[in-house]
């Protein structure tokens, strides 16, 4: 059987405030949702506030509240009824999930590296532990596409993405892979952080710089050396956050 908001509940829920552009706002209101159902606020079985209650709270569209709902839905949060409403899932809980917006600042590109820190090392010991010869086939050929790119001028996120991705590959374990690829090419800093590294000559020795860091990773991997698999990564990894914490302190923080 569902409960139902009583007035004073409803009064607590921080979808019952207004939303202020400029951000989405199918996304504001996810957020809000989302923090309401994992911090208790709905519990599980709670019926969520009307369509009409939300919009005149909110002072969003049908179209926006129908969208948030829907993003909540897919993600395991709430059930819909048809012609009843929207209810908080039995099992509720927030999904692992790295937003994009908030990745344009330094500090959050930064909390990501390092995330990402010991997932890779990891990928870089069991790649050698266990790279066929088609795996280490790949990975030099993902790193011959970044050389290529770099001589082209361009910044090579996406052939550093499937060098990364290639490590993954290469550990036989497929939840790498899906790590990665969830994170996308934002784990690669240049990507998301448009920071100009200075002239032509300059950008490209920075990029030759990250590609002598790749290519300790590429023999270590073909050697089947683990320990020197996971070192390479970890000196690669963690030599891009120094040059990214750098460029944070030089700009001021965020």
């Amino acid at each position: 059987m569902s409960r139902s908001l009583g007035k004073s509940t409803a009064e607590e829920l921080s979808v019952f405030r207004p939303v202020a552009a400029p951000r989405s706002l199918a996304h504001e209101l996810i957020e809000r949702l989302t923090a309401d159902i994992t911090g208790g606020k709905l519990a599980a079985g709670a019926r969520l506030p009307t369509e009409q209650e939300m919009i005149a709270a909110t002072g969003v569209s049908r179209t926006v509240v129908r969208e948030a709902v829907a993003a909540l839905r897919a993600e395991g949060l709430v059930v819909t009824r048809q012609g009843v409403g929207a209810f908080v899932a039995d099992q509720a809980r927030r999904p692992f999930r790295i937003d994009p917006v908030k990745l344009r600042s330094l500090r959050q590109v930064l909390e990501v590296m390092e995330l990402r820190t010991g997932i890779e090392i990891e990928a870089a010991g069991l790649a050698a532990e266990r790279a066929t010869a088609a795996d280490v086939r790949k990975i030099g050929d993902a790193y011959e596409a970044i050389d290529k790119a770099i001589r082209r001028g361009d910044s090579a996120v996406d052939q550093d993405f499937a060098f990364h991705c290639q490590i993954a590959a290469a550990t036989g374990n497929p939840q790498f892979t899906h790590f990665l690829e969830y994170l996308g090419r934002f784990i690669i800093p240049r990507q998301t952080v448009r920071v100009s590294v200075g002239a032509a000559a300059e950008r490209r020795s920075y990029l030759e710089t990250i590609q002598a860091e790749h290519r300790a990773i590429v023999e270590a991997v073909r050697g089947h050396a683990v320990q020197k698999a996971r070192a390479a990564m970890r000196s690669h990894l963690l030599n891009s956050r120094k040059r990214y914490q750098k460029l944070a302190a030089k700009l001021g923080g965020d």
